[in-house]
């Protein structure tokens, strides 16, 4: 890792500081709009045209490897304190920048969709100690990737379709960070609990020192002390605590990831740092629907926070049954799982299922016998009937997620009326 040292460094941190006295001293005076034009907002941005311009000339810069090595080569040479931003194995990063440009170029006709994005996105990238002049150097640098990856293929006219793209997004990010600015950038908190299920996967319960929001169904950014700025998206296994605990279910996925780090290297009294929680797979106040949710592996955690949610429960230590309660409409859970031994928490499901008569469990197993279903737990969830009037809620691998998403749209479940978060196929961390 390099640093700037003499006249160059204190011109660039000179930058910053004074950037960030700028946009605050803005605010203050109630001028919450930047000098320079905000396409999210001053004009109405025509993504479609740009999408149809960059998609004619992707093959260019396609794959991304090449085009996101440059980038970040350019970026590390001109500009090396912002190295320090970054873990140190870059790997996960490039795998996250290049779905962030398939999100984009994909979805780029659908500009209010990426702004809410990447709004979300500029919120939590406030735990990275990213500013908004860093988006600049990134403007840069990829320009430069650009026309190097292109060659002479390149134009000025995809070019500045791909700034106006950026620039779009950053907008979004930048108001969402600045929107946030009360809120901390993270949290910290102190690992209270650390429970091995099986080898590979680890139950951890936190303490965090400040209040922490977040909702049922919600996901966090982790990050271990042991990889500095390598953050990993768990899922909380808990509905809202008054006393600031929080739970994860985290399996080890590769070797001298963050996912080890937590599972065979953490311990109790041990400090994460967490992210603020994102998603959108939670309830909302309409209970006019019966609710249909698919879970596999790790990704009961953010259903078992519904559940609990559901259940009303008001604090308590992990394990312990539910309180009764009546629900209008029942819930159809169907688990999933490589065999019985992987489904690390069955003791507690049974209790619940023994408890409430609103719910109703299929455990779905690749081998042996399930409750009464065998094979991939789409197909489970397709042959047990009509799931149209159902609110469902959809998490786990990403090829169980996307295979059940498809099945149940496919049976003519709307898709507003599935909740799940996004499906990203990333490297084992």
């Amino acid at each position: 890792m390099h640093a700037f040292t003499g006249t160059v460094g204190n011109e660039y941190h000179a930058l910053l500081a004074r950037h960030d006295a700028m946009r605050l001293r803005r605010r203050m005076l109630g001028q919450d709009r930047s000098p320079e034009p905000d396409l999210a907002t001053a004009v109405p941005y025509d993504g479609a045209a740009d999408q149809r311009l960059i998609v004619q000339h992707l093959p260019l810069v396609t794959p991304f490897g090449e085009l996101i090595g440059r980038l970040y080569d350019e970026m590390f040479a001109r500009w090396p304190s912002l190295r320090r931003l970054f873990p140190a194995s870059m790997e996960f990063q490039r795998s996250h920048l290049a779905r962030a440009f398939r999100y984009l170029i994909e979805n780029l006709h659908r500009p209010d969709e990426v702004a809410a994005f990447f709004t979300r996105l500029g919120r939590d990238h406030r735990k990275l100690g990213v500013r908004p002049v860093h988006y600049e150097t990134f403007e840069a640098a990829l320009c430069v990737a650009l026309r190097d990856t292109a060659g002479p293929g390149w134009t000025e006219a995809v070019e500045q379709a791909w700034v106006r793209m950026l620039r779009f997004a950053v907008a979004a990010m930048v108001d969402g960070a600045e929107a946030t600015l009360a809120e901390p950038a993270y949290w910290r908190a102190t690992v209270i609990g650390h429970e091995l299920r099986r080898p590979d996967l680890a139950v951890l319960r936190v303490r965090t020192n400040e209040p922490y929001p977040y909702r049922a169904g919600q996901y966090a950014a982790v990050e271990s002390p042991l990889l500095p700025q390598a953050w990993r998206q768990y899922s909380l296994a808990c509905a809202p605590r008054p006393v600031r605990e929080l739970e994860f279910h985290v399996r080890q996925t590769g070797a001298g990831g963050v996912s080890e780090a937590l599972v065979a290297h953490t311990r109790v009294g041990d400090t994460l740092r967490l992210g603020p929680a994102q998603g959108t797979m939670t309830l909302d106040g309409d209970r006019s629907r019966a609710l249909l949710m698919v879970a596999g592996g790790t990704g009961w955690a953010p259903v078992k926070a519904l559940l609990e949610e559901l259940a009303g429960r008001r604090g308590g230590g992990g394990g312990q049954a539910l309180p009764a309660v009546r629900e209008r409409h029942g819930v159809h859970l169907f688990l999933g799982a490589r065999s019985r031994d992987e489904l690390y928490d069955a003791r507690l499901l049974s209790r619940w299922a023994a408890h409430h008569r609103w719910l109703r469990v299929v455990a779905v197993l690749d081998e042996g016998a399930g409750e009464d279903a065998r094979g991939p737990v789409a197909e489970a969830v397709a042959r047990r009937g009509d799931w149209s009037g159902h609110l469902a809620f959809v998490s786990g691998p990403p090829a169980m997620v996307g295979a059940t998403v498809a099945r149940l749209t496919a049976a003519g479940l709307p898709s507003e009326q599935i909740r799940h978060d996004p499906v990203l196929d990333s490297p084992a961390a």
